[in-house]
């Protein structure tokens, strides 16, 4: 099949209907990259073509930040690719594995945040430190560490998202898996993730701070000298 076809079959599946999809992939992808939530051509974004067994995924080594729609190839859920020449991220096999598992799931996010990921590597899962968080996330997944794009790491991606509540996780010394009912939601859901981890470190230091917060004003000073 050549660049830019799809499979025509399946209710409501139009060429339209892909290119948008394309579009709003690429979209993504590039607001992750310009807030710094995605670095290199690191993570990998994909979202489930309405009514049919295809996903469109980002294409491997690529940037998240200068990709176009020529950067997103259609695959089928068995992993076969119906774009003649492109070849999907490497860890196609677990996004594959999540859309099978849920088929409510329409999108998902996979980026290499600093702040969540700095707790993935110390093998922690943040608390949902704010209200947000908690009514937005409910909970956080933490995987386990296992070579990049393996069956392993699709095995033990499949089975933390076996539980069809969960939205986000972790994976361990890697960075950050968000699902939802559209790409969108997904990414959300990602930012969510980051800034809780980021406000949950932020206030472990507020609270570690000495009486007066530990900043010391110049007229305070001399108030205390008597001056």
């Amino acid at each position: 099949m050549t660049s830019g076809a799809f499979p025509t079959s399946g209710v409501g599946i139009t060429a339209d209907t892909v290119r948008l999809l394309r579009e709003e992939l690429v979209a993504i992808s590039h607001r992750a990259y310009e807030r710094g939530l995605v670095f290199g051509i690191s993570g990998n974004n994909s979202v489930r073509v309405p009514y049919s067994d295809n996903v469109l995924i980002k294409t491997t080594g690529c940037n998240q930040g200068d990709m176009d729609t020529s950067d997103t190839v259609l695959v089928d859920l068995d992993g076969n690719v119906l774009e003649e020449g492109k070849r999907p991220s490497k860890e196609i096999r677990w996004h594959l594995a999540i859309y099978r598992k849920n088929p409510e799931v329409g999108g998902i996010v996979h980026l290499h945040s600093p702040y969540a990921t700095a707790w993935a590597v110390a093998n922690r899962v943040p608390p949902l430190i704010h209200t947000a968080a908690r009514g937005v996330l409910q909970k956080i997944a933490l995987v386990e560490l296992a070579p990049s794009g393996s069956q392993e790491l699709a095995d033990l991606i499949s089975d933390a998202f076996s539980d069809s509540e969960l939205r986000v996780a972790l994976m361990r010394e890697h960075g950050t898996i968000a699902v939802g009912p559209d790409l969108r939601t997904a990414y959300y859901r990602s930012e969510y993730l980051e800034d809780t981890a980021r406000v949950a470190l932020l206030a472990a230091q507020v609270q570690a701070l000495g009486p007066g917060g530990g900043v010391s004003l110049a007229e305070q000073q001399v108030l205390d000298e008597g001056g």
